[in-house]
Parts: structure tokens; sequence; C-alpha cells
């Protein structure tokens, strides 16, 4: 039942989703169809078998699991955002210029259109709901600003200077706040597995 009480933690089902904005489904539909709305970030086949008095029982469900930032979004889609994309990409950028590591050595690759508009198709996949806190441009542009600065100072393998250490510890940080905690069968695959604990125990940062 681990992924269950994961599931139930950090993210909405769809029936949730939908009560938090008083909206219907068909309003949340057109919005997904349109490309406009992140999609769900996990799908449950559940297959239940019941045994009561009356007898033996199946029943089979589908139920989707929604990133918990996905109330402000559709929020924002309800009141009539005219350009979902721009306010995206507008957050996404103004979230790394507020950024410490960002400001201290800009990386404008990241800021480059063709890379926001490829975060924009992840954000919209529902892949950022899985594996940052909220699913938002403010998370996603952590994460990745992190990631890019662990990469480049890791990759190659060779030490660390004291400064060069400061700013991976600095880096590791800023993702594990961005980062969600993942369910506890992709732990170990992922970027938190990887990148912060893995990266903590080799480097013996706290």
């Amino acid at each position: 039942m681990e992924l269950i009480d994961y599931l139930n933690t950090h993210f909405l089902t769809r029936a949730q989703l939908l009560a938090a904005c008083a909206t219907a489904p068909a309003r949340l539909d057109a919005f997904t169809a349109a490309g406009t709305m992140p999609a769900r970030s996990y799908r449950l086949q559940v297959h239940i078998d019941c045994t009561s008095y009356f007898g033996a029982h199946a029943e089979d469900h589908a139920i989707d699991w929604h990133a918990r930032g996905n109330v402000a979004w559709l929020r924002m889609l309800l009141e009539g955002a005219e350009d979902p994309y721009a306010c995206f990409a507008a957050r996404y950028r103004a979230a790394l210029d507020t950024l410490d590591l960002y400001r201290a050595a800009p990386m404008p690759a990241l800021m480059a259109d063709a890379h926001v508009r490829e975060e924009w198709g992840h954000f919209i996949a529902g892949t950022y709901g899985l594996c940052t806190r909220t699913g938002l441009p403010e998370d996603i542009a952590a994460k990745e600003l992190a990631i890019r600065v662990i990469r480049l100072l890791t990759d190659d393998g060779r030490p660390l200077d004291g400064t060069e250490r400061m700013r991976l510890g600095d880096a590791i940080d800023l993702l594990d706040h961005a980062s969600s905690p993942f369910a506890p069968h992709e732990r170990a695959r992922s970027s938190r597995g990887r990148y912060v604990d893995a990266l903590r125990r080799q480097y013996d940062l706290k």
C-alpha cells in the first residue's frame, strides 16, 4: 500500500481536482485536449475482488492522479487565460532570474525559446507533475537549473575545489527543494535518487 499512501499524500484524484476547482469534467477534458492543461501524472488500474455474505463481487477501475499544483493552473484556465504557453514561459524565466544559483552564473540556454518550448511539452504531458513538488513553472525552472549545475560539476568525475563543492551543495539543495519525493518504486532511478541521495553520499554533503 506504499504507492497508494504516496499518491494520497502528494497528488489529487481527478474527482478531487474537479471539486477543488468547482468545474465539470467536460471543461477539464477540453483544456487537456487543447494542450493547455497538464495531463495526469499517474494512472492506477485497480481490480477489486470482494467477498461478503452476499457472495463474490469484482470491479475494475482506472484512477487518475494529478499534481496538486494543477489546481492553480486549472483555475487560471477557467478564469480565461488567453495564452497559457506565454504565461508558462514568463513564469519559468522569471523564476530562473530569482535564483541565486542562476544569477551567479547565468545559463542562457535555459532561457532560449526552444528549451522553454521543450519544457512546456513535458509540463503538458504531466511529467513535471510527477517529478517536481508542484508541477508548476517555478519548480520546473529550479529543477532544470539544479540538474544542469550538478552535471556540469560532476559528470567528468574530477575532484572539486572548495568553491565548487559549495556550488554543488547549493545545487543539490535546490533540487531537493524542487523535486518530488517520488513513489517508492521510482526513487532509486529518479533524479532525486541519482542527484540528491547518491551525490550527498559521494561528496559527504549534508
